[in-house]
């Protein structure tokens, strides 16, 4: 088994209407639930959306340590523990399509 990280980046959303988003939290939802009685989500979730309220660190050319950077654009991830790359595509399918955009998949290093 090796665990995987489905994600995606806020700015592969799109803007849509507020109409548009009210079926994808319960598709998101369902999805999930599917990967839990499967036994496979290790952890599933949403991130803060604001920019603003992100934070990151870069020490590069500051000789008085890290400084705070903007924050990356990532919306939400979903951490999964499967068995092959193609269940994992699998699920990061079933994910994309519930949300409505694009996910990426990558394993973690073992």
């Amino acid at each position: 088994m090796a665990q995987y990280i489905i994600y995606f980046n806020q700015q592969w959303v799109g803007d849509h209407p507020e109409e548009w988003f009210i079926p994808r939290g319960p598709l998101s939802r369902t999805v999930v639930a599917e990967m839990e009685a499967a036994g496979v989500v290790v952890f599933a979730g949403g991130l803060e959306e604001e920019i603003e309220a992100a934070f990151g660190f870069d020490e590069s050319g500051n000789e008085g340590g890290p400084i705070t950077t903007n924050g990356e654009f990532i919306g939400g991830m979903t951490i999964i523990d499967v068995a092959t790359d193609e269940e994992a595509k699998m699920w990061g399918a079933k994910v994309a399509v519930a949300c409505g955009w694009p996910q990426e998949v990558r394993k973690f290093k073992e």
